[in-house]
């Protein structure tokens, strides 16, 4: 017999009251997704707020021709959809799972009303959207200025950074970043990925193992990045 899942699976709930968590426990609603399967369609009119329990999903707009722009993937522990709740305006993207993924959702009424009771948890809420907006303002300069090659630099180190450096300078990107993947955050090609990727390669930067891109200077890579900034 499969266990009940419990608002204390989703982080965010894990450290509230035991009354609140009670709630919560009634209002959430839980679903599995396979992978490739929509979650939010950025077309549609819902304000729930999801929690990714298991599994990852991906933030992603389309352009008018079908292009697919990668914003951000989303792990267990994160949350999606809180914009629509606290502002009651259309959703900004659409979200899919990349993996099988078991996400709770809690309408936006629900979500308002336990945030504004539990200041922790709003304050949790404000820096996540903080860290958003810093994102993305990264983001947006180095669309505005850098060149394909030098923005898939640039994401190979912050993709570096978030794995962690060893005692070495080196890090571990798992699992692999695949090309198309890439090239859709940094808005190229898969070929100029595939490209850049080679010429890392062969400048003794990164290799590919068996399950993890390595990164081994990391430093010489942000040396690479900062320098193109520089000159701006």
């Amino acid at each position: 017999m499969k266990q009940k899942k419990l608002a204390t699976d989703v982080l965010m709930f894990a450290e509230l009251p035991a009354a609140v968590r009670a709630h919560l426990d009634r209002a959430l609603v839980w679903r599995r997704f396979r992978s490739g399967e929509e979650i939010i369609d950025r077309q549609s009119d819902t304000r729930d707020v999801f929690f990714v329990v298991e599994g990852k999903v991906r933030v992603v707009l389309y352009s008018v021709s079908g292009r697919e722009i990668t914003l951000d993937d989303i792990g267990p522990g994160g949350h999606f959809g809180e914009l629509a709740a606290l502002d009651g305006e259309p959703r900004s993207a659409s979200v899919m799972a990349v993996e099988t993924s078991l996400i709770a959702s809690l309408s936006d009424d629900a979500f308002r009303k336990v945030a504004a009771e539990n200041p922790q948890m709003a304050l949790s809420i404000m820096q996540r959207l903080a860290a958003v907006v810093r994102a993305s303002s990264g983001r947006i300069l180095d669309l505005s200025t850098l060149g394909a090659n030098n923005r898939v630099h640039a994401e190979v180190l912050r993709l570096a950074r978030g794995a962690g450096e060893d005692e070495n300078g080196c890090a571990q990107i798992s699992p692999i970043p695949v090309h198309s993947d890439l090239a859709s955050r940094v808005s190229t090609t898969r070929e100029t990925v595939a490209r850049v990727m080679g010429d890392l390669s062969r400048q003794g930067i990164v290799t590919r193992e068996k399950n993890a891109l390595v990164v081994h200077d990391v430093a010489r890579l942000a040396t690479i990045v900062e320098n193109v900034r520089g000159d701006l």
